[in-house]
């Protein structure tokens, strides 16, 4: 097979990674010549840094004023955890699972918590049959699964009425979907993934009815000092005000005011929604022109505009065993970061052969465009490679 020739213009950012993911456009560390470092976070100028990030985030991602906002140590993973042993054990529990941090939260509450818990699971590409969730018991999913690009379209699916709480993993999401918060009881996310942050701390976003059965209901288990949210039984408000559990780090906090800055600059949500949709409808138009290419999610309503993911079709490809895929997955991607034009795009190791594009606002789509003659060239040099 030819190669052809490399295209002359490669991406200004070649950050297509799914997480840490790209740094706001014209980021630079004099934005953070501002950061309170040498002080402590529980200074007065420092919890009112942390408010400041609270708050702002509660005005960009239109979060109820009833809601509580935490600022939370371990990224979205501690936010997840923090929640599934606080909230969960008094009534059952139905999972969510269509990929690999789904797949997680299951393990923990099977295998950890050993929970009354039944599992709606899905293939990658495809989601659970929403239909089936019984909303008298609790439910955990993620709104937004990193690792098969594929997300619930909406809200619509939860019951008003609920019994149960809601919690979603909403760390691919948050900043590039909007979220139900009526439906919602308790989201997570991190800072490095939408907004392109540092990692290490997480967002922990709990409604008053998860308040409720905070101070309500005590878990059996005991519960390490960094899970705990209450005192005497009544929510530790302080957690919800800036004054965080463990020490963060304050020049991480300054990157994210830089990055809600930014994001305010483009109006918000709305602008932060309108690149994430922008930069997934320049790969989408690649995709649906290239034959050797698909979306892992066949069904439009339910692709993520941020954590792309996408299989081959081509005759040749598929045929061969799942872990030769894989490698060739690799291998393109590996062709692509040895010439500077895109980091980190292979499939996530449990998922499907292929690759994992981000497609988040920080992301700009001049380079998505350009990148897509790039991918063409590595999967011909790949293959060139291999015959």
């Amino acid at each position: 097979m030819t190669i052809p020739t490399q295209p002359a213009v490669r991406p200004a950012v070649p950050d297509f990674s799914s997480g840490p993911c790209a740094k706001r456009p014209n980021w630079s560390t004099k934005h953070l010549e501002g950061a309170l470092l040498g002080r402590s976070h529980r200074s007065k100028p420092g919890k009112a840094r942390l408010l400041d990030a609270i708050e702002r985030t509660r005005a960009i991602l239109g979060v109820p004023d009833d809601y509580r906002i935490g600022i939370v140590p371990a990224s979205d993973t501690g936010a997840v955890e923090m929640a599934l042993w606080s909230l969960l054990g008094a009534r059952g529990v139905d999972m969510l699972a269509w990929e690999s941090f789904g797949e997680g939260w299951v393990s923990d509450v099977v295998k950890q918590l050993k929970l009354d818990a039944r599992l709606l699971k899905a293939p990658y590409g495809e989601l659970p049959d929403l239909a089936q969730v019984d909303f008298a018991r609790d439910v955990v999913f993620t709104w937004n699964g990193t690792t098969s690009g594929v997300r619930v379209p909406d809200g619509g699916w939860i019951a008003e009425d609920r019994e149960g709480l809601t919690i979603a993993d909403a760390t691919s999401a948050a900043f590039a979907q909007r979220l139900d918060w009526p439906k919602l009881d308790v989201a997570t996310f991190s800072w490095q993934k939408a907004l392109g942050g540092e990692a290490g701390h997480g967002m922990l976003i709990l409604s008053p009815r998860a308040v409720e059965r905070l101070e309500t209901y005590t878990p059996p288990w005991p519960l390490p000092k960094i899970f705990r949210m209450t005192k005497s039984g009544k929510l530790n408000e302080g957690i919800f005000r800036g004054e965080t559990i463990n020490t963060p780090s304050m020049l991480c906090v300054e990157d994210y005011l830089d990055a809600l800055t930014w994001a305010e600059t483009l109006g918000g949500l709305d602008g932060l929604i309108a690149r994430a949709d922008a930069n997934a409808a320049a790969l989408a138009a690649w995709v649906d022109r290239t034959p050797w290419i698909e979306n892992l999610a066949a069904d439009p309503a339910v692709r993520s505009n941020t954590s792309v993911c996408l299989a081959f079709t081509d005759p040749e490809i598929t045929a061969l065993p799942v872990a030769d895929q894989s490698a060739f997955a690799k291998r393109m991607a590996g062709l692509l970061e040895a010439e500077g034009v895109a980091y980190d795009i292979a499939h996530y190791r449990d998922a499907p052969p292929g690759l994992r594009i981000w497609c988040g606002a920080t992301v700009e789509t001049a380079d998505v465009e350009v990148l897509a003659p790039w991918l063409d060239w590595a999967f011909a040099a790949a293959r060139a490679e291999a015959a």
